[in-house]
């Protein structure tokens, strides 16, 4: 397990140094949300370019997409199977759903970067091909049918979702390396350096985004949601590749990319669209912060 607490410490240690950053309101008022937006527009994108354009994509790929397919669509029915259940509100519902499928790109980027050796780029490139379209489908019409009526209906999320960054930035690495076209030498150390400060500053911002406060009276949704995404999506896709026998690389991925905590993009969609954006505050923050306990033997013992 030693390798694996090595690479979830620096993780959280960032999270937390960010967070200690917001506290003292350093460097000013209004950083950390810019910051956010450069990294996810900006660096973040350089990185995926620049690191699948020389990469070899594996047909073995498949599997890592059927594998997280089915562990978050599994999730799914299994949520709105059991909302009678949960005696929550319909608002309160959409928050747990999308706590329950969406993961945290700059947390699962930086484990894979340390866990999953050189092919680390590609193998995060399917995944997160797989889990952005699907989880962002899945979240708007829970928050269709559930939200409390703000709802703009589907053409706003679907348009997001076909110019989401990460999207196009996989999508035009994917093609280049297909293609055989590689960067110019100018144009890949360019986005090399960018590409650097994409992990660490995104950490930084989740750190910088989270409120404990607000977990005290959300603390159902919260926990409810952690133990659904922290433990058994995981637990899910670990099965989905046992039974689909993927490789270990493909499995490590798959369980890697679930075990991680909710996006913090959760809140916007949340709020923009009628969901309780308080409980999914709540949400997000719980979650980091149990990740932290769930992520190392998770990883170890589905490893």
């Amino acid at each position: 397990m030693g390798h694996v607490l090595l690479a979830v410490a620096p993780v959280f240690a960032l999270i937390l140094a960010g967070r200690l950053l917001e506290r003292m309101r350093f460097p000013g008022p209004g950083f950390w949300p810019l910051s956010e937006s450069l990294t996810y527009y900006v660096l973040l994108p350089a990185l995926l370019v620049r690191g699948l354009s020389g990469r070899t994509m594996s047909p073995e790929y498949w599997i890592l997409v059927f594998s997280l397919a089915l562990a978050v669509l599994a999730m799914a029915v299994l949520l709105v199977l059991i909302r009678p259940l949960l005696r929550l509100s319909d608002p309160a519902f959409t928050s747990v759903f999308q706590g329950a499928i969406r993961p945290n790109t700059y947390i699962a980027l930086s484990l894979a970067e340390a866990l999953l050796g050189p092919d680390w780029m590609a193998l995060s490139a399917a995944a997160l091909l797989t889990l952005i379209p699907l989880v962002n489908v899945l979240s708007v019409a829970c928050l269709t049918r559930f939200g409390s009526g703000r709802s703009g209906g589907w053409s706003r999320p679907l348009l997001e979702i076909a110019r989401n960054p990460l999207i196009l930035a996989s999508a035009a690495g994917m093609v280049m390396n297909v293609m055989g076209l590689g960067l110019p030498r100018l144009a890949d150390a360019t986005l090399g350096i960018l590409g650097q400060a994409a992990l660490p500053m995104g950490l930084l911002a989740v750190g910088a985004g989270l409120r404990p406060a607000d977990t005290k009276s959300h603390a159902t949704p919260a926990l409810l949601s952690s133990g659904l995404h922290l433990l058994a999506l995981p637990v899910l896709a670990w099965t989905a590749t046992g039974i689909l026998q993927a490789p270990d690389a493909i499995q490590m991925t798959a369980i890697l990319f679930t075990a991680v905590p909710v996006s913090v993009s959760s809140f916007i969609l949340a709020r923009q669209m009628g969901g309780d954006h308080e409980a999914m505050a709540a949400i997000i923050t719980t979650q980091t912060i149990l990740a932290l306990g769930t992520l190392s033997p998770i990883l170890y013992f589905l490893e």
